[in-house]
């Protein structure tokens, strides 16, 4: 349907995954991707969503749509779920890791920014943002979030992310636009997902600019009073 996507090696395509493992190779990269530390370079967004637009067009994948939902969903909130646990199981200890090739204490700190700026709410909104997806469940596992709160967010954002990127893959998958210009699309998701990671960047350089000016501003003034009260 499409040659190799271009923006990583050919094994993470989304159509060779599904194409040489089928959905049990789905459900296997969702829930590493929802909550193992070493499924936050998988593909999830683009493999969803060609996995929607390979139902909808009866190639590789020949199951009802409704399971495919239902089997993705699950999938993501058992991943979240195995996050949590890691979580609480390793506590603080994760912010002392140290990097590695497949571990980087940035991401970490990413989810962390994330976590304590959106609360509970986090689990929802992650799912939609690659690498923070991966690391928002072990960092709510990592501050001890009350479970019954995690169980019911993880199980709203699993459904929303899972059932919806492979929904709305099968709809547009009827286009004949984006049947023609799969590989495009794909890019185009591909880059849409990492928009809101860039205005994070953004936001905090930024904010460390202003408290950098602020800092350098104040000792001018506090030296201007000094001098004031001593020529009084």
């Amino acid at each position: 349907m499409t040659d190799s996507l271009a923006l990583g090696p050919s094994w993470l395509d989304p159509e060779q995954l599904i194409e040489a493992f089928g959905l049990i190779g789905i459900l296997v990269v969702v829930f590493a991707e929802s909550g193992l530390l070493i499924g936050f370079f998988l593909p999830g967004d683009s493999l969803l969503f060609t996995a929607g637009l390979l139902v909808s067009t009866d190639q590789y994948l020949h199951y009802p749509l409704w399971l495919m939902c239902v089997l993705i969903s699950v999938a993501a909130v058992l991943g979240d779920q195995v996050g949590y646990l890691f979580g609480r199981k390793v506590g603080p200890a994760l912010f002392n890791r140290p990097d590695s090739r497949l571990f980087k204490q940035e991401n970490v700190e990413k989810a962390h920014v994330f976590f304590e700026k959106h609360g509970p709410k986090s689990l929802v909104l992650a799912r939609f943002v690659p690498i923070v997806r991966t690391f928002t469940p072990i960092i709510a596992g990592v501050c001890r979030m009350d479970y019954r709160a995690f169980v019911t967010f993880n199980i709203i954002g699993g459904v929303l992310w899972g059932a919806g990127v492979t929904l709305l893959g099968a709809a547009l998958g009827k286009v004949d636009f984006v049947r023609e210009h799969v590989e495009l699309i794909l890019i185009l998701i591909v880059l849409l997902s990492v928009v809101p990671i860039a205005i994070e960047y953004l936001r905090a350089r930024r904010a460390g600019r202003s408290t950098a000016a602020s800092g350098n501003a104040e000792p001018p003034q506090a030296a201007t009073g000094q001098g004031r009260d001593a020529h009084r």
